[in-house]
């Protein structure tokens, strides 16, 4: 057997996830508007999918190097493009045939390439052009040799068109000529609301719209046509040497450079002629590889925008975030975190309490310093007020931004900006490697000594708004071990050169990937004497060929693994190399974010949360905390949420030998693990404001 055979590839694995996010689209039992929205989320997905990824494979096919474990990029590419162009024709079946019908039976009708029969929406759409729309408009005349630029993820309607016949050329034929018009998306709504002439509610795209008035751009000229293209440009800001120079001033003028990267992806209409379609890729270079045939509409995560008039009836609604009582009664989260340490589970509990502990923070004349790694945050970031607030208060506040961290790089250097500005001490980032780890210190001392001090560790980012979308987990601690191996960190984030001990923590670059072979090895020894050997991992993403060969060795030695796996999976199960390994995807309306690993330890089991997956980039080129959960009672807590996604055959999915998702079959109880997630932690909240109420009586 060959050695590729043992594991999929990195990005045909990604393409089978992003399948199961359109198969979402599918389903009748979702409100109408929430298929809608998995029929964004697949195409905002894919965009960044080959801005990202498929620039790579485009590179090095380009300059005949090759990937590590990938020896024919162009294969790879050739066949990405092969799967998106079949799954585009799935989408647009979808679109046509299942949701266009739906919204017409609650009367909602989005027109496809057709006018509206009454004049008096006809004639809107004649008004609408002239007094909105024709300012944005400059069409462009292409020849050979035109100069023109294609903007990155922008629409355009490439045109095919003849002049106009004189009287005096009858005899003669005409050639046809090519324009191009950009449309004005980012000026105007996709989608176009028609006046109402009945109970229904008419909309258009505003591609049909300038399509319906082409005529007028060309006077001179019969419009023979017109379809859609798009370009996505690569996403690399091209810093070849990140251990030199400045780098976070590189990432400033390299950001404006991202518009216009080489094209990674030249998608069309797949009923646009050959001429035409021959004559864009010899005017703007683009080669057979980076041409994939899509639908008449592109741009499609616009859907996220599709107007409900009914709002906010057809959508889903997230249930409301639970407020634990004890949290409430404690009104002091410090105080809270003394009386035990606590797990939060996001979205199903607020993520309020995090912006409470740093705000406290900010304001206790006992804390003296606050540390703090950022990665992503909020566009109007609660957490970044709550830092500066407390700089503002004389605290010493540090905070490591992570400017690397792709299509954040702005945003966080904006922050970097404004925290420096209000006297926060500000560490960028470390040349060669991330900072994905997702933690906060806050440090209280007297008289020089320090005190009762306290720590935050997730598996999300520092970000309200993410976190009512993204399922994680987050823990508040005061023990001492902890905040020394944290205090050790942020050290070393300041200064790698001498490597830190830690006691509880599990950190790249320093002791995660032994722990892990360790803690696997224990498992195989206690299933070849005859014990039971058990492993549950939840992540994101496996790649690591050295870690998914050690869960085959697992396997094969009797140790029973259970792999939840949301994104990316190159472990191949179902073959002789990965007995007793399955490996389940669970795709819902929360984004399952949280990276959970338990090892069974002869009924002991231990538990650690993670910033981390499995994925080559955060076990090589990240540094990454894992943190034990050691609390029976949490830990518990988490194996029940656990045990509820392994049982779920509702959103579940299994992961085949084929890299196909198999609904999950048997006669039980339906079972949908967030929902069930939610009931658990809601009965739970329950019991505890009646125990909380019979020790107040």
């Amino acid at each position: 057997m060959s050695e590729a055979s043992k594991y999929f590839n990195r990005d045909i694995s990604w393409l089978s996830f992003n399948h199961r996010v359109l198969e979402e689209a599918r389903d009748q039992s979702l409100p109408l508007f929430e298929r809608l929205k998995f029929m964004a989320i697949y195409s905002s997905n894919l965009d960044e999918f080959y801005k990202v990824r498929v620039a790579e494979y485009r590179n090095a096919a380009e300059q005949g190097i090759t990937f590590t474990n990938v020896p024919n990029p162009a294969k790879i590419l050739k066949k990405i493009n092969n799967i998106v162009s079949e799954h585009w024709l799935e989408f647009s079946h979808i679109l046509k045939k299942e949701l266009l019908p739906e919204l017409e039976k609650n009367q909602i009708r989005l027109y496809q390439n057709e006018l509206p029969e009454n004049k008096q929406q006809l004639n809107f759409l004649r008004e609408y052009f002239y007094t909105e729309m024709i300012p944005y408009l400059q069409p462009v005349l292409l020849n050979r040799g035109t100069r023109s630029f294609l903007r990155d993820n922008r629409l355009y309607l490439a045109i095919k068109l003849y002049r106009k016949k004189k009287k005096s050329d009858q005899s003669k034929g005409r050639r046809a000529r090519f324009a191009l018009l950009k449309l004005p998306t980012n000026d105007l709504p996709r989608f176009i609301k028609l006046p109402r002439i009945d109970e229904g509610h008419h909309y258009m795209f505003v591609d049909d719209v300038i399509r319906y008035n082409l005529q007028e751009l060309f006077p001179g000229y019969d419009i023979d046509g017109s379809w859609c293209i798009t370009v996505a440009r690569d996403a690399d800001l091209g810093i070849e040497d990140e251990f030199w120079g400045d780098l976070v001033e590189k990432i400033r003028r390299n950001l404006v450079k991202r518009k216009t990267g080489n094209p990674s992806v030249f998608q069309h209409d797949r009923n646009m002629p050959t001429d035409l379609l021959n004559f864009l890729k010899e005017t703007f270079h683009f080669r057979k590889q980076e041409l994939v045939e899509a639908d008449m509409y592109q741009n499609l995560h616009d859907f996220f925008s599709f107007p409900n008039p009914y709002s906010p009836a057809l959508e889903w609604h997230a249930p409301k975030p639970i407020h634990p009582c004890e949290l409430e009664e404690a009104g002091s989260m410090f105080e809270a975190i003394k009386q035990k340490e606590r797990i939060l589970h996001y979205p199903y509990q607020s993520f309020d309490y995090v912006i409470k502990f740093l705000n406290e923070a900010a304001t206790d004349p006992k804390v003296e310093e606050i540390k703090v790694t950022q990665y992503r945050v909020a566009s109007n970031s609660a957490v970044v007020n709550s830092l500066i607030t407390a700089a503002h208060n004389n605290k010493k506040v540090t905070v490591f931004v992570e400017v690397k961290a792709r299509f954040d790089e702005e945003n966080n250097l904006y922050f970097a900006d404004q925290m420096n500005k209000a006297g926060v001490k500000i560490i960028y980032s470390i040349p060669g490697l991330k900072v994905h780890a997702k933690m906060a210190l806050v440090i209280r001392r007297a008289d020089g000594i320090r005190k009762r001090s306290f720590a935050y560790l997730s598996t999300g980012n520092f970000n309200e708004k993410t976190a009512k979308l993204y399922a994680d987990h987050g823990f508040f601690t005061c023990n001492d071990e902890y905040i020394d191996d944290m205090e050790h960190l942020f050290k070393f984030l300041k200064d790698q050169t001498q490597k830190p001990h830690f006691n509880k923590l599990l950190v790249t670059q320093v002791n995660l990937r032994k722990s892990l072979m360790e803690k696997i090895d224990r498992e195989i020894n206690l299933a070849l004497s005859g014990k039971e050997g058990y492993i549950l991992l939840k992540m994101n993403g496996i790649q690591n060929r050295e870690l998914i060969d050690k869960l085959y060795e697992a396997g094969q030695a009797g140790v029973q693994i259970d792999l939840i796996v949301r994104g990316i999976c190159c472990l191949v199960p179902g073959r002789s190399f990965s007995q007793n390994i399955r490996v389940i995807r669970l795709v819902d309306s929360f984004l399952e974010h949280a990276r959970i690993w338990v090892f069974g330890n002869d009924g002991d089991k231990e538990m650690f949360l993670s910033s981390a997956d499995w994925l080559n980039r955060n076990i090589n080129r990240r540094i990454e905390t894992a943190f034990p959960v050691e609390q029976p009672a949490l830990r518990n807590e988490i194996l029940t949420i656990l045990n509820l996604q392994l049982k779920d055959n509702v959103k579940a999915r299994y992961i085949d030998k084929n890299l196909k998702n198999i609904p999950v079959k048997n006669e039980l109880p339906q079972m949908r693990a967030q929902q069930d997630t939610y009931n658990f932690l809601l009965e739970q909240e329950k019991m505890s404001q009646t125990n909380t109420k019979t020790t107040i009586h």
